[in-house]
């Protein structure tokens, strides 16, 4: 398929799909051994279609560095400059590292809350997430083997980026004197008083929320909008839900296995590059895990714009290259494979 044109990026969250979620509703565990694995496919996929070259954020789980290390093919790999603070500021640092080096794709292993992190270091980085979270809206569930082979096809530059790829939504989050955040699904204001365990799972303390997507087959936030009106990705704009006792409560699964009452005092439509301002005090909590803290009178101010992260379809990539003919070649014949002959061998 070609030499090797691009460097696939490649970020495994240690800490996702292990919250408190796990305690307080039935979220499954996904541990650090099946996030490997997955590399592991991810790596045969790469090299199936001829891509060497690896950059990676090496996590004190070992995660990529191990499946590197088990991995049959030889890559050219580089574990990219980044904190070790063992938080999503790992992500956010390996995410500007992959950019500056150019990388081709970055392919992400967590939930909503690792490929914002990454958003935060390359806010239009071109990904392929692999889901392994809790409420995942943003990654989706894909086997590593095909998850790589679109990866590579990607890098190699078999098949155009421009071609399998959609720019997603995100919110833009500006706080009185602190510095910007963003949101790729969900911005929440709680009226908690502190970020504690992140996770949002007391209704009674939801005020309102921006949704990007309002998924009424998804679990979080989203899925609170999604019950009410559904709005997908490709659609422009948001969801704005002003949430409390109110005329109507919708019953939806805000984590796994986890069904609560939530009052809708109000909900709307929101174009995009239109701006919501919220007041403190409260607590923000972006793609479902709070985050920040507002003070009484503090104001943050949100807007939805179409200028996020770039994601990989890795059906419509396999399918290009299927009818382009990249996974065929011709079978070489060799004397053992020839007709047999018709004449017999003299004694």
């Amino acid at each position: 398929m070609g030499a090797p044109r691009g460097i696939v990026g490649i970020i495994a969250n240690p800490a996702s799909g292990k919250d408190v979620r796990r305690l307080v509703a039935r979220a499954s565990v996904f541990d650090n051994q099946e996030k490997q694995a997955i590399v592991g496919r991810l790596l045969h996929g790469l090299a199936a279609t001829g891509a060497r070259e690896v950059a990676y954020l090496d996590d004190p789980q070992g995660i990529v560095r191990g499946a590197l290390e088990g991995a049959r093919s030889d890559f050219h790999c580089q574990a990219v400059t980044a904190t070790r603070t063992a938080s999503a500021l790992d992500t956010t640092s390996a995410a500007r590292a992959m950019r500056e080096l150019g990388c081709a794709v970055v392919v992400t292993l967590g939930g909503d809350g690792t490929n914002r992190a990454v958003a935060l270091g390359w806010r239009d980085a071109p990904l392929l997430p692999i889901s392994t979270g809790t409420n995942n809206v943003f990654p989706r569930f894909v086997e590593g083997t095909i998850a790589g082979a679109a990866a590579g096809l990607v890098a190699t530059g078999a098949v155009p980026i421009r071609r399998v790829t959609r720019q997603r939504k995100l919110i833009h989050v500006a706080i009185d004197g602190e510095p910007d955040d963003l949101a790729l699904i969900d911005a929440v204001l709680s009226r908690e008083r502190f970020v504690g365990a992140r996770a949002l799972l007391t209704p009674e303390h939801l005020v309102c929320a921006l949704l990007t997507r309002a998924e009424p087959a998804a679990v979080g936030m989203t899925a609170i909008g999604g019950l009410i009106e559904p709005l997908g990705a490709r659609r422009p704009g948001a969801l704005w839900l002003e949430l409390g006792p109110g005329a109507r409560i919708v019953e939806a699964p805000i984590a796994p296995g986890y069904y609560q009452d939530v009052g809708i005092r109000s909900h709307r439509r929101v174009r995009q590059g239109e701006t919501i301002e919220i007041e403190g005090p409260g607590v923000l909590a972006f793609d479902g895990e709070r985050e920040r803290t507002l003070r009484a009178g503090q104001r943050a101010r949100l807007r939805v714009e179409h200028d996020g992260p770039r994601v990989v379809s890795v059906v419509r990539t396999l399918k290009r290259a299927a009818r382009r003919g990249l996974f065929l070649r011709t079978q070489e014949t060799t004397p053992s494979q020839s007709e047999p002959s018709n004449r017999t061998e003299l004694e």
